[in-house]
């Protein structure tokens, strides 16, 4: 009888615990039409009623969010949040320089200051100390894997670096040097003088009436390349004024260079011909001396 008792009484404990899982299961369970961000969290509780890390965002309808504050020793300072924004706003701002100025090619004249700024901000973050001695560089630059601010930097830091811009752009970033002003003075001579015999039609003229000015410009420009004080934008305004001279125009002239290299190649033409010509002069001199002797 007693055995009897025992099985009916765990007969009836696993009864209970079935229709426990059943309600749990039903009460968790919200149909396709009231997915509403109250059945979203009610859901969300439903799953885990208790959980210290998990919690649904009260304010989206359809996120589920981490806590939304960290301790104080891991969260970024206010006065390094100031200048994440800062920077922000000039890479933009650089960003939406070079854009325009990639062509023609004018991203050192157009946009150093907009750099010298962004360089500027990025000092700040990476060396400067900030009230109370607070150091943005470890929680900005090196606080994960991605290091997403330093990345960015680099990308735009690159770009500068690949056009040079350093030859053309006094070492505070506020102005062009002066090579680079009187490049661009004798540029816009060679161009007034194009764009002034190109409305008349008369290229030839053209190639008479600007061929000292253009002459002028490629000497400047061999000068300082010697000098290595060219960047892309010297270089590309002076590609595309050599293909209107040349190309457009069809306008020439002999390169000083070029009258050294004809006179070379004038005497190793001749100089066979001076040879033979020599030799057979030789020869007949012997030929007078024998018939002299005999």
């Amino acid at each position: 009888m007693f055995i009897v008792q025992v099985g009916a009484l765990l007969i009836a404990l696993i009864y209970y615990a079935n229709a426990q899982t059943s309600v749990v299961a039903v009460n968790t369970t919200i149909p396709g039409s009231e997915l509403s961000a109250n059945g979203l969290r009610q859901l969300a509780a439903a799953v885990v009623p208790q959980s210290p890390v998990f919690h649904p965002s009260l304010r989206s309808q359809f996120s589920l969010n981490l806590l939304s504050a960290f301790p104080e020793d891991l969260e970024v300072s206010d006065y390094c949040v100031a200048l994440l924004a800062i920077f922000g706003q000039r890479y933009s701002t650089y960003v939406n320089c070079l854009v325009p100025a990639a062509r023609p090619v004018k991203v050192c004249q157009n946009c150093y200051g907009t750099y010298g700024n962004l360089m500027e901000i990025y000092k700040n973050i990476s060396d400067q100390m900030g009230p109370g001695n607070v150091s943005c560089r470890d929680s900005l630059l090196r606080s994960d894997r991605l290091m997403l601010v330093f990345l960015l930097y680099s990308n735009l830091e690159d770009i500068w670096t690949a056009s040079e811009c350093n030859r053309c752009v006094s070492l505070t970033h506020h102005s062009l040097t002066n090579d680079t002003l009187y490049f661009m003075a004798t540029l816009n001579q060679s161009l007034s003088c194009f764009e002034k015999y190109q409305k008349q039609g008369n290229h030839s003229e053209l190639c008479t009436e600007c061929k000292a000015t253009y002459r002028g410009l490629n000497e400047l420009y061999s000068r300082m390349e010697k000098n290595h004080t060219l960047c892309i934008d010297i270089e590309d305004s002076m590609n595309m004024t050599r293909i209107l001279w040349s190309k457009k125009f069809n306008c020439s002239f002999p390169r000083a260079e070029t009258v050294p290299v004809i006179a070379v190649s004038s005497f190793m033409l001749f100089l066979p011909i001076i040879f033979y010509l020599s030799s057979f002069l030789h020869s007949e001199q012997k030929k007078r001396k024998l018939i002299h002797r005999e």
